[in-house]
């Protein structure tokens, strides 16, 4: 029985990283879908909606279709799932929001909220 386990050893740790990529592209998709169904208005523009509903569209009906296809293959269509949603995301979770508040947190070193020794 021992010898079964180590000899089926690398097929288990391939199957857990093809498994472990699918829910890595799986997750990516359903995360953009939503956050661009949850988007505040004026954020995105409609086509940059249209853009990522329909790559997580096509590709959600490409993992219902290939759902034994290879790590490799996961990993190579969540590259270019970001490649085409990263940048609207990008744009929409505050591409200008965060950029006031970072600055001044920067020029002077302190952010006004209190330090660890006061803290203490």
């Amino acid at each position: 029985m021992l010898s079964d386990a180590e000899r089926y050893k690398d097929e288990d740790e391939k199957q857990r990283q093809r498994i472990q990529s699918r829910n890595s592209l799986e997750s990516y998709i359903f995360s953009c879908k939503q956050a661009v169904e949850d988007s505040p208005a004026g954020r995105l523009t409609d086509s940059d909606k249209a853009t990522v509903r329909d790559k997580c569209t096509s590709e959600m009906s490409w993992l219902d279709a290939n759902t034994l296809a290879e790590k490799d293959e996961f990993d190579d269509r969540l590259k270019e799932c970001q490649r085409v949603c990263g940048p609207i995301m990008a744009k929409m979770h505050g591409a200008g929001s965060g950029d006031a508040g970072a600055g001044k947190g920067a020029q002077g070193g302190r952010a006004g909220g209190p330090t660890v020794e006061e803290v203490d």
